[in-house]
């Protein structure tokens, strides 16, 4: 096994998990090169600046990069690991694009050598890391690929997904356990040695296609449970009940842990995976396929009370409150936050006014719009409306009665009813 300062190890795609991942192997002392198609990205790192918002990230990447232990570019170099950490979208349709891991294994393959370990963490169909293994065995017949050749092979194919959480990756990407799948037991093995190296969480070894299915399930989990909670949110809203209120009575008892409703569900990760299950086999996954329109359903809904309440106050100036896809991160993948505010920004142009801390800009999507970007203190002081869409830690700060006299939807359930006994009591009107 190679010493942590004689591996070389290549990462594929420098974005919310290629760079923290290569930053953390780096500062094991292994030589990481990051490669990504943008140049803007690749001039960034290798300046040790970071083109993402993540806790410590800036530090660690400006501390390896000074080291030389992390550099970034847009060509591939031969090494010893190859990690690919690319997007895997969905298409119109819902079916999953693999195109960009793909093309990543096709890079990959101009400079594989004997004695590599490939290893896939993009969220994949279940089959990707064999059709990974194809591809390599058909650019390279000269190397003897596992699954592939009945003799010993000449490189190890593994599936390792991430599985951190937006806001804690550094921490998660060493405490979390990981399930590592190999085309054969051979490469699971392979990988487990490179992921000891900087992994303190337990690592268990299984075949390909059950780690990639591991990661579906796990977020497809996460969707179906958000679906009840949004749905439930629906329901109340019917109702006219405060859906926060019975969630909070209702997890009182000892095997209930509803979640928190909101305005739909974004990310990379939970508002795509379900899908790639539901490609997989349509007749089997009725309620992810469900849960999924359930959370997209509670989008449009939003949409809807937010018009109505604008269209009942002509001419007032609203404040959509975030655009991220939750709280504290700059992360707008999959926003509903961010759906649901360029559509009333094409209703309603200059009268949107957004407030996002995790902004410098907006992005393309208000082009043309009218709307545009303010701080908190403007937001409180001119706009009549305020309709809140992500609960960062900044709008949790607004007292109620800076809130006195506006008229409020408040799809996270972060500011209440309560008002000083002192101050009118205005509404506070619900996304559910």
């Amino acid at each position: 096994m190679l010493s942590d300062s004689d591996l070389k190890v290549v990462v594929l795609g420098l974005g919310y998990i290629g760079l923290p991942t290569a930053a953390v192997i780096a500062r094991t002392g292994a030589a990481v090169l990051g490669v990504d198609v943008t140049p803007a990205v690749v001039e960034t790192v290798n300046s040790g600046k970071v083109h993402i918002e993540e806790v410590d990230l800036d530090g660690l990447v400006s501390g390896v990069v000074a080291r030389g232990s992390l550099r970034a570019s847009l060509e591939i170099e031969p090494a010893d690991v190859f990690v690919i950490a690319v997007p895997t979208p969905f298409n119109a349709d819902h079916a999953p694009n693999i195109g960009y891991v793909l093309r990543a294994a096709t890079t990959i393959a101009t400079v594989l050598k004997a004695g590599d370990t490939i290893i896939l963490e993009s969220t994949s169909p279940v089959g990707t890391t064999e059709k990974v293994r194809d591809l390599l065995a058909d650019l390279r017949p000269d190397l003897k690929v596992p699954g592939r050749s009945g003799d010993q092979p000449d490189i190890a194919i593994a599936y390792c997904p991430e599985r951190v959480l937006p806001g804690r990756i550094l921490v998660e990407l060493i405490d979390n356990d990981r399930v590592i799948g190999g085309i054969t037991p051979r490469c699971a093995r392979k990988a487990l040695s490179f992921y000891r190296r900087f992994v303190r969480g337990a690592c268990v070894t299984t075949n390909a296609r059950a780690a990639e299915m591991t990661k579906l399930t796990e977020n497809a989990f996460r969707d179906v449970n958000i679906a009840f909670a949004n749905e439930l949110s629906l329901i109340a809203d019917t109702m006219a009940v405060d859906v926060w209120e019975v969630i909070r009575l209702a997890n009182r008892h000892p095997r209930v842990n509803i979640l928190s409703p909101g305005p739909g569900v974004g990310g990379h990760c939970i508002a795509v995976d379900p899908w790639f299950l539901v490609d997989a086999d349509p007749d089997n996954t009725a309620l992810i396929r469900t849960a999924r329109e359930v959370n997209d359903g509670k989008t449009d809904r939003v949409v809807e009370k937010a018009t109505a309440l604008i269209e009942s106050m002509p001419g007032v100036p609203v404040a959509c409150m975030g655009l991220a896809f939750k709280a504290n991160i700059d992360d707008f993948r999959e926003s509903p936050a961010l759906k649901i505010v360029a559509e009333l920004a094409r209703r309603f142009g200059q009268r949107i006014r957004i407030v996002e801390p995790y902004a410098t800009a907006l992005p393309t999507a208000f082009a043309g719009t009218g709307a545009r970007l303010i701080d908190i203190d403007t937001a409180i002081e001119d706009c009549g409306i305020m309709i809140v869409l992500v609960d960062h830690d900044l709008f949790k700060s607004v007292p109620a009665e800076e809130r006195v006299g506006k008229a409020v939807l408040d799809t996270r359930g972060i500011w209440g009813n309560a008002l000083p006994a002192a101050a009118p009591v205005v509404p506070l009107l619900r996304a559910g």
